[in-house]
């Protein structure tokens, strides 16, 4: 039985990892996605580079960009797409996530309600 994917990667996110991976240079693996108690909403996403793995976490790749995910926030992200967007006023990561029920005003935290662990035991790709 094959592994679902937690997460999804535009070719825009994919592409945004690569370049951030090649200007770090050597040691870094990939990114490292999670989700952390913060900001007006209760939860603020994670991204940080990836110099090794971790036990538990899954990993997403596209295009040769890989996303690690944090295995405290497999149940937050199940089903996200990731994206890469630059704006007049900003630029990054940007997540479309179905878990998401709200976000505050600025958009840097947002409230997130974990999947039901039981309900995802026997979903397959």
């Amino acid at each position: 039985m094959g592994r679902f994917a937690i997460m999804n990667l535009t070719d825009t996110a994919a592409l945004r990892v690569r370049d951030i991976l090649a200007a770090k240079g050597g040691d870094a693996l990939g990114l490292r996605v999670g989700v952390k108690k913060g900001g007006c909403a209760g939860m603020e996403y994670t991204v940080e580079l990836a110099t090794e793995t971790k036990p538990h976490e899954d990993m997403v790749e596209k295009n040769g960009a890989k996303v690690f995910v944090a295995p405290e926030a497999v149940l937050f992200l199940l089903g996200t797409e990731m994206d890469y967007e630059e704006t007049t006023l900003r630029s990054g990561f940007t997540f479309r996530n179905p878990n998401q029920t709200s976000a505050c005003g600025c958009g840097e935290s947002v409230e997130l309600t974990p999947v039901d662990a039981s309900a995802i035991e026997n979903r397959a790709v």
